[in-house]
């Protein structure tokens, strides 16, 4: 009786939540056969893809230059000291993508790329409209902005392909993409369709707890862009083995769901939401639920997508990703999920993340580690030292 009650009443707080997490509670909750395919039954092989995406902002706060500074210098030294402690199961350091804006200092990619140099990452796009003049946006403003972080990027072999062509991954800043959030964020009603023609692959920027999150959750899907609506990206063609791209451009998700909050009883429930910060550390308990709970690609449920995010440059997130915590997440991981026999870690950045989810499209098979450098080949800082 009194679990007929909580559900009863978890039902009807659901109802008053935002549109997406109605649809998540009758798929995944009062549907939870379809929700939790075959997979979790199957003793085969499973490979698990673990991309941490990192809204990096040196300013976060409104500090100080000198802060700034700090920070980035901070990253530097004390990421590689932790992810040298591991690899995964092809022999890779800890991977991590500093998604990093332009309206900050573009001379700290220098620092980065060196980082990147070194094996532990790659940079991609994060940009917040209403903080690069002018501002309100229209499409052409904000081409020329998308155009113009290009450049400056390139100079550093950032967004650069070998042949010469620019292309790149992105993050919307404020979580407002496509003008989800109105013109205070964003303002660009064809945002989706200006991203694909400046050369972006894929955005990173979801999931997220405002009215931006699309309705299509817990999967990786192709948008079209419709000029004439805001949030033309909520509903999509999901990403499937076999089938053709489709639309303007590919959203790549992290895990939406509700789990239990071990730490205040067996009753108590929250939402996961991909975020690794202060207040959601990677527990054992939490790890496990992501593997359970891991995205993955129609017909190609051995391929087990993780997708993690975080605002890395602030202070209170170093203990998740470069410290302690940081310490102890790939520790259990190593131990657990990489025994070559049941599960295999592999640490991709978000383009290799795009790469092998595009093979995995084209029905290719095995080790998710051959298709790193599918379609989108490595950038030129990656290959030489500036």
């Amino acid at each position: 009786m009194q679990l007929f009650i909580f559900f009863t009443i978890l039902l009807f707080f659901t109802m008053l939540m935002k549109p997406w997490r109605i649809v998540y509670f009758i798929y995944k909750i009062i549907f939870p056969k379809i929700s939790f395919p075959v997979r979790r039954r199957q003793k085969k092989l499973r490979h698990i893809l673990l991309c941490i995406v990192d809204h990096f902002e040196p300013g976060n706060g409104n500090v100080s230059y000198d802060a700034q500074i700090k920070r980035v210098n901070t990253w530097v030294k004390c990421y590689p000291e932790m992810a040298k402690n591991f690899t995964d199961f092809d022999g890779r350091h800890p991977q991590h993508t500093w998604f990093y804006p332009p309206h900050y200092d573009i001379s700290f990619l220098k620092t980065l790329v060196q980082l990147c140099s070194s094996g532990f990452g790659e940079i991609e796009m994060h940009l917040h409209h209403n903080r690069m003049l002018p501002f309100p946006d229209t499409g052409e403003t904000l081409k020329k902005k998308i155009l113009s972080c290009i450049n400056d990027y390139s100079k550093y072999g950032v967004f650069t392909l070998p042949n010469g062509k620019k292309t790149f991954a992105f993050v919307h800043g404020d979580w407002s993409l496509d003008n989800s959030r109105g013109k205070k964020f964003c303002g660009v009603n064809n945002e989706i369709v200006i991203l694909k023609e400046c050369g972006c692959y894929a955005d990173f920027t979801f999931p997220c707890l405002n009215l931006a999150q699309p309705l299509l959750v817990n999967t990786i899907y192709y948008a079209k862009d419709n000029h004439r609506y805001k949030k033309s990206y909520t509903w999509g063609r999901k990403v499937e083995v076999g089938k053709k791209e489709w639309g303007d451009l590919m959203i790549v998700q992290g895990i939406l769901a509700i789990r239990r909050n071990y730490k205040k009883g067996f009753l108590s429930f929250q939402l996961e939401t991909s975020d690794l910060d202060s207040e959601d550390s990677p527990s054992i308990k939490r790890i496990d639920f992501w593997i359970k709970n891991a995205i993955t690609i129609g017909g190609k449920d051995d391929w087990l997508i993780i997708k993690l995010h975080t605002h890395g440059a602030i202070e209170s997130s170093w203990d998740v990703l470069f410290g302690e915590k940081a310490f102890l997440m790939h520790k259990y991981l190593r131990e657990r999920y990489n025994d070559g026999e049941n599960f295999c870690l592999h640490y991709v950045t978000a383009r290799e993340l795009f790469n092998i989810i595009k093979a995995a499209e084209a029905g290719r098979d095995g080790n998710p580690n051959l298709y790193r450098d599918y379609v989108v080949a490595p950038y030129v800082y990656l290959v030489r030292n500036l």
